[in-house]
């Protein structure tokens, strides 16, 4: 016969881990009682508390999404119908189809688009993908009409506030506004910037510039932010048009790939991009035959101090795979594109998407 006290609320777990009376007697036994009831209660707590909500942030520049349609204030033509590259609504209806078969797999509660149009092929493609997201998008001054934008799930996260942040460059060119989101997400302040910075048309030296006057305008509003809040979490996106170690990023931003250097001198900003920096498995952009990573994901040590909400390493990571890649000749290893020149190709994009998990304490 086995001796211990019976509790409706609780597992009778006693015998189970210490055996039968003739190992502890009665009375040890309803002495332990108490003590393993509470044990068991904070192991339970415990088990609960391990880790709390989990938000993915993506972004991606999905390749000039125009509609199709000639908008006489920006150089949009060879998008449009009759323009040179020949489209068709067949064409515009692959593209829509090939870029929510992207959005769908990666399965991201915020994402952070570049080189969309306008408001309405963002609801073309909200349309297209299995989540309902909500859109933030502010009409850029550039030339070309691209912009940026993000999507979100308003069941993860509530957008509070979000305005575009003009970028003025040395040259007086207009190019995309930096979008900012605020946002909340398990109570806590959220910040996101989407970028999409000059790019080297015209040359690479000639335009270092311009990315720095880029990099130099998100810094000030970023060191606005920390300046209130010094643990604020902030996470930046965007396609920069320049690598992890290039001075747009390193010197005007701030922003280094070394956790152990966030913090110190001028460097307040971890680009977690490192693992695939100089990696021809990961490289989110090839030019020329060369690996390159010019989308970027960056934070600030706010996520990286398990205060309130924390940056998951290891979480970020490049959505890759076989079929979103050319293979053999001259471009292999490419990301499949949807045009090369005013030739069709039919894939995805000429850039891959990424993507980081933080999550609450």
């Amino acid at each position: 016969m086995e001796y211990y006290k019976y509790d409706h609320h609780f597992p009778n777990l006693i015998p189970l881990i210490f055996g039968h009376n003739d190992v502890l007697g009665k009375q040890g036994i309803y002495m332990l009682y108490p003590k393993l009831k509470l044990i068991i209660f904070v192991l339970l707590l415990m088990i609960t508390n391990v880790s709390g909500e989990t938000l993915k942030i993506a972004f991606w520049n999905v390749e000039n999404l125009f509609d199709l349609l000639d908008d006489p204030h920006t150089n949009d033509n060879e998008f449009a119908i009759n323009g040179k590259k020949n489209i068709t609504q067949e064409i515009y209806d692959l593209k829509l189809k090939n870029m929510a078969e992207v959005i769908d797999a990666l399965d991201t509660d915020i994402l952070g688009l570049c080189e969309i149009e306008n408001r309405f092929v963002l609801k073309e493609l909200d349309s297209a993908v299995a989540r309902d997201y909500k859109i933030i998008h502010y009409d850029s001054p550039d030339n070309r009409g691209i912009d940026v934008a993000l999507l979100y799930d308003p069941k993860k996260i509530t957008v509070i506030h979000s305005e575009p942040i003009p970028v003025t460059l040395p040259t007086g060119r207009p190019t995309r506004d930096i979008l900012y989101v605020k946002a909340i997400f398990a109570q806590t302040d959220l910040h996101l910037f989407v970028n999409h910075w000059p790019s080297k048309y015209g040359g690479a030296e000639k335009s270092i510039p311009l990315r720095a006057a880029a990099g130099q305008t998100l810094r000030i509003e970023v060191e606005s932010i920390l300046s209130q809040d010094s643990n604020a979490e902030i996470v930046i996106m965007g396609d920069l048009n320049d690598e992890p170690i290039d001075p747009s990023v390193t010197m005007h931003l701030g922003a280094t790939m070394e956790l152990d250097q966030v913090g110190k001198g001028e460097t307040n900003l971890l680009n977690v991009m490192k693992p695939w920096h100089r990696n021809k498995e990961g490289s989110t952009y090839k030019y020329s035959g060369k690996d390159m990573v010019y989308d970027h994901l960056i934070i600030s040590l706010g996520l990286t101090d398990n205060l309130r909400l924390k940056w998951i390493q290891n979480s970020a990571g490049v959505f890759d795979g076989e079929k979103y890649r050319q293979h053999g000749g001259k471009y292999d290893g490419y990301p499949f594109r949807f045009w090369a020149g005013n030739r069709l190709l039919g894939g995805y994009s000429d850039h891959m998407p990424i993507y980081l998990k933080i999550e609450s304490k």
